[in-house]
């Protein structure tokens, strides 16, 4: 179903057209700036009042990256050159995301210059970029698996912890990411380098990842709790009780077996171990 009439898209492609591309031929940055800004904000109030809680800025600014990419690959620009130059001169994290967006889009055809691209927006001072890069980078690791594993392996040992949250949160089984399930070791491997995180941020970044494994693979995360757990590390253990919110709500006792446990406390619900074996 489409979120946006058709009259809604035409205009943004015709302001794209008539009025985007010709100052994206000079460096007037700040009127640029301003111009994404307007057309995101058009963007943003034409979506139903019902699914703009659904559908909000995120939708938007994805969504004017691929027409805006699009348009400058149609035209003769150098569309990685306004790409970067997007990312890196406009303000806001919005219309920053529109350059980032189109990088992704990139990406498919030239992975080797637009990762370094994603190591910087992972670190970035600006969270919401940092949240960002993690959504594009899904369409180029289901085109490049290998080079993004090695990539996210790669972040995995940096010393920021931005960049370690990043490698583990890039592969959270949402739907773009739905393929992973059919063969989960692609994630494990990059996050078992994570297994003894003392940085809360990637940590529960990791916590959370196996924790949404469960829901298809309760067996396979049951056993990477057992793992976890076997290292006698603080850091894996906290890892291991996070993992376990979906899998405690099905099989509590096996849950407290595990963590070696007699109280399992997930929000404000306890899981009590007297009351199952009862």
């Amino acid at each position: 179903m489409a979120i946006l009439n058709i009259e809604i898209l035409d205009k943004m492609n015709t302001r794209i057209e008539n009025e985007l591309i010709p100052l994206m031929r000079t460096a007037e940055y700040a009127k640029t700036d301003e111009l994404i800004e307007n057309i995101l904000q058009e963007l943003h109030k034409a979506i139903p009042d019902k699914k703009r809680i659904s559908y909000g800025i995120t939708y938007v600014v994805k969504l004017l990256s691929k027409a805006l990419y699009e348009r400058v690959e149609e035209s003769d620009l150098d569309v990685f050159h306004i790409a970067t130059v997007l990312y890196k001169n406009l303000s806001s994290f919005r219309t920053k995301c529109v350059g980032l967006g189109m990088l992704s889009y990139h990406g498919l055809n030239d992975i080797d210059a637009t990762l370094p691209y994603f190591k910087n927006a992972a670190n970035h001072e600006i969270w919401e970029i940092r949240e960002f890069a993690q959504m594009y980078i899904r369409k180029i690791t289901k085109k490049y698996p290998n080079e993004v594993q090695a990539f996210l392996l790669s972040l995995t040992q940096s010393v920021d912890s931005n960049h370690r949250r990043f490698a583990s949160e890039s592969l959270r089984p949402v739907v773009e990411n739905r393929w992973i399930l059919k063969n989960p070791e692609f994630s494990l491997k990059v996050l078992r380098q994570l297994f003894e995180e003392s940085d809360p941020y990637p940590r529960v970044s990791v916590g959370n990842n196996l924790s949404d494994l469960s829901r298809q693979l309760p067996e396979q995360v049951f056993e990477i709790v057992k793992e976890l757990v076997s290292k006698e590390n603080e850091n894996s253990y906290w890892i291991a009780n996070r993992a376990c919110r979906n899998l405690v709500k099905t099989e509590p006792l096996r849950v407290m077996d595990l963590l070696k446990v007699d109280i399992y406390v997930y929000k404000n619900k306890k899981y009590k171990r007297v009351i199952y074996e009862s």
